[in-house]
């Protein structure tokens, strides 16, 4: 259970962090004003809110851990992207992409969790969504101090794409020890 509280910390604290990071990224980074950097910021949320129930659908009909896998995966490549700090529309595709990959996330990480604790549901969900909320709190302080310390937002944006890559290879190990 503890795991998924560092998955979910991942997909959902990822997902939460960015929204609420993301405004002030825009502006600081690319110069939109704050308006602009709003509608980038809702666009983005809007789009991972609306497919985390389709995460959870794949899930159930391929399989959570081997789905999981490959989001975190994307997850780690879409962030690192956004990290070389490219242009202002790419990193606008980036991040749609980013943002997204973790909405979707979320869905996939309940249905293994709904899979592996189905007598304890109500604690695991309990859990696991109280480690999302403070992956949500600790990405954008993260990114803040990072900034702070080294001056760009580079630093942070790497470390957090290295973590969900460690996150998506750890649910490669994981899953190999399922199927055997």
């Amino acid at each position: 259970m503890y795991w998924l509280c560092v998955l979910y910390a991942v997909t959902f604290g990822g997902f939460v962090g960015f929204c609420s990071m993301l405004p002030m990224f825009l502006h600081d980074q690319y110069a939109l004003d704050m308006v602009s950097a709003g509608s980038l910021t809702a666009l983005c949320g809007l789009l991972g809110s609306f497919v985390r129930p389709l995460g959870g659908y794949v899930a159930d009909r391929v399989g959570g851990l081997q789905i999981l896998a490959s989001v975190l995966l994307i997850i780690g490549a879409f962030v690192a992207l956004i990290g070389e700090l490219p242009t202002l529309p790419w990193a606008t595709g980036f991040l749609v992409c980013a943002v997204t990959a973790m909405g979707f996330g979320n869905g996939v990480v309940f249905q293994v969790a709904s899979d592996r604790f189905q007598k304890q549901i109500g604690l695991a969900s309990g859990l696991i969504g109280a480690a999302g909320g403070f992956g949500g709190f600790l990405l954008p302080a993260w990114l803040g101090l990072l900034k702070d310390v080294t001056g760009t937002f580079q630093t942070g944006l790497w470390l957090f794409a290295a973590v969900a890559v460690v996150a998506g290879l750890s649910v490669v190990i994981v899953g190999r020890g399922f199927s055997r």
